[in-house]
């Protein structure tokens, strides 16, 4: 296994320590992140003079032919040959232009090399998040628009009020929203500091330019203080944690598909295309899509755990543990990456019944609430008003009727400030168009 080290060692790495300590396996996914910001360091080194030049301008070109060959497949990153993604690049630089490849890492340790790494793939990974949020409240919105329906809205798991079925939708939009806003803080908190040339722990004596490397790769700055640029991962947690809402919240989405598709329900229906059968029961169709997706919110729950334990007890500055940060974001990122495109498609493509969901309204007292505004705006308390209506309910289930098909005589009987006017209130249609219900439709 070729590394960037060894000269003070004698005898050979143990073959289980290589793999024990590679981090090619998932450091290989920052391949380009690795070369931008040696290209980066490279065009400093020639600017402030540390090295020449030609030098600069032969490794640069260098590192751009090692991105094009690795993006065509013609360079492959080879598991085994190499201990990092630092040394892949460098070593095939060396090959490939000489002796100027080895003063790529003048003024550089891994330590800075890799935090600058992790941000910049922290800051792809986060945006294709956000893309694929937006891709899933786009369908949430569609699937709305197209089922303006009336259904049950729930408290408890009871049928509690009536809503709409894009309401209900919206309700998820909203939180998708909220992942969104969270994403973007992380990313901008980021990006404020840029650690490349923090060096090992204590900079370096090369008269380096971390200005410009910090502008060029998309910062708002150097770090302030070396000990911190090398070891802060603060970032990396803040990211799973975004990861873990979003999985927690579509969860949620997911549990309110997996009742809507169930026979009890159907309000919904989904399609072949996201549904599983049984192996021993064929007339199963199984919301699995759905049930994965709740499930990995665990997954995701126990990465968040794990990098939040990883760097607990890590004293200043860098350790090996931190090379474990991949083994707990990646697999989030994943995760998450995965959920948001299921879920797109579950929503894209299920079936809507509103008939069901108007049924479930006629079944479950929905517009009792509504009668209980009617009585106070006629002047009775609220709480009197409760008690009433609560007694309207009892009458209904003794005659196995809904509120609004009580002829009226019985409703007076209840309250003689009941008039004619209320079955207008007791309409469901209505009353989801009345004052600040409006928003609903």
């Amino acid at each position: 296994m070729a590394n960037l080290w060894g000269g003070r060692f004698q005898g050979a790495e143990d073959e289980q320590m290589k793999r024990f300590n590679s981090s090619l396996p998932l450091g290989k996914r920052y391949w380009k992140e690795d070369i931008t910001g040696s290209i980066a360091h490279a065009r400093m080194l020639g600017a402030c003079g540390i090295i020449s030049k030609d030098d600069a301008e032969s490794i640069i070109e260098g590192l751009k032919g090692i991105m094009a060959d690795v993006e065509s497949g013609a360079l492959p990153i080879t598991e085994g040959e190499y201990e990092d993604i630092h040394s892949f690049v460098e070593l095939n630089l060396t090959r490939r232009i000489g002796e100027a490849g080895k003063r790529l890492h003048t003024a550089r340790s891994r330590n800075d090399q890799v935090a600058v790494d992790t941000k910049l793939y922290a800051r792809h990974a986060a945006a294709a998040v956000e893309d694929k949020l937006d891709a899933l409240c786009t369908a949430l919105v569609k699937a709305g628009s197209d089922n303006p329906c009336l259904m049950p809205g729930y408290t408890h798991l009871q049928r509690a009020q009536a809503v709409t079925f894009k309401h209900t939708l919206m309700a998820f939009c909203e939180m998708f929203r909220r992942d969104k806003k969270r994403l973007n803080n992380a990313v901008e908190l980021m990006m404020e500091d840029c650690p490349l040339g923090c060096g090992a722990l204590a900079g370096t004596t090369h008269p380096i330019d971390r200005a410009m490397t910090a502008k060029e790769l998309g910062f708002k700055q150097p770090c302030a203080n070396f000990l911190d640029g090398i070891s802060d991962r603060d970032y990396l947690c803040e990211l799973v944690f975004d990861f873990a809402m979003i999985l927690m919240h579509l969860s949620r989405l997911s549990e309110s598909v997996i009742l809507w598709c169930s026979q009890e329900f159907h309000f919904v229906t989904l399609s072949d295309a996201y549904s599983t059968g049984s192996s021993i029961m064929p007339q199963k169709k199984n919301p699995d899509s759905a049930e994965l997706i709740r499930g990995c919110s665990g997954l995701v729950y126990g990465s968040l755990m794990a990098i939040l334990t990883e760097m607990k007890g890590i004293p200043l500055a860098y350790n090996k543990d931190m090379q474990l940060d991949k083994r707990a974001f990646m697999p989030a990122l994943d995760d998450t990456l995965m959920c948001l495109e299921i879920m797109r498609g579950i929503i894209a493509t299920m079936t809507v019944h509103p008939e069901a969901m108007k049924k479930a309204l006629k079944s479950g007292f929905l517009n009792a609430t509504e009668l209980a505004d009617y009585l106070v705006k006629h002047g009775v308390p609220f709480r009197d008003a409760h008690e009433i209506v609560g007694k309207a309910v009892l009458l209904c289930e003794d005659k196995s009727c809904a509120i609004e098909d009580l002829p009226l005589e019985e409703l007076q009987k209840l309250c003689p400030a009941i008039g004619p006017d209320v079955y207008g209130q007791l309409d469901y249609e209505r009353t989801i168009r009345l004052g600040n219900k409006a928003e609903m439709l």
